[in-house]
């Protein structure tokens, strides 16, 4: 369909939360589907990265997530039901501030559930960066940087400073 801009840090839009999907606006919510798909897939061809974005960073406050890691996917009214306690430190990057690092904890497992594009209920069962990139997706919809989730004060880098890059 489209390549929508993202919503970048600064603007007030990427704190509001997202409200629930109805079944009987699916039809109507394709073309936003599209939109995620072709502006995350724009995103990747202009920084190399980006596995996932969420339908408030193209300013659609609806609960939807589109991700591409091996796959596509789209989750409807994603919320996450299991989590581990374990915790671990990592870097988190965000195409709202493509060039900003932000050191966060996030659950190392979790279950997530959700309504697929035809209104299918289904559940993933994720860890490690996949369990985090969710956790990211879903804080999206409920107006939730990553900058809130910093560990500390200085848990900042700007991508262009790390050795590796992320």
């Amino acid at each position: 369909m489209a390549v929508r801009d993202i919503l970048l840090l600064g603007n007030v839009q990427l704190y509001k939360e997202s409200v629930k999907v109805k079944r009987d606006e699916l039809e109507k919510l394709e073309p936003v589907f599209e939109d995620l798909k072709d502006t995350l897939l724009d995103f990747r061809d202009e920084y190399g990265w980006g596995r996932a974005i969420a339908a408030p960073q193209i300013g659609v406050f609806k609960r939807i997530v589109y991700m591409h890691v091996n796959q596509p996917i789209v989750l409807i009214n994603p919320v996450i039901k299991l989590r581990t306690r374990r915790k671990v430190e990592m870097w988190d990057d965000c195409m709202s501030f493509p060039d900003l690092m932000v050191k966060v904890k996030r659950y190392r497992r979790c279950k997530v559930e959700y309504r697929d594009t035809s209104w299918r209920k289904q559940s993933m069962y994720l860890e490690g960066k996949l369990a985090a990139l969710v956790q990211h997706e879903i804080d999206h919809l409920k107006g939730m940087l990553a900058t809130q989730r910093a560990i500390t004060n200085k848990s900042f880098s700007l991508r262009s400073e790390r050795p590796e890059g992320k």
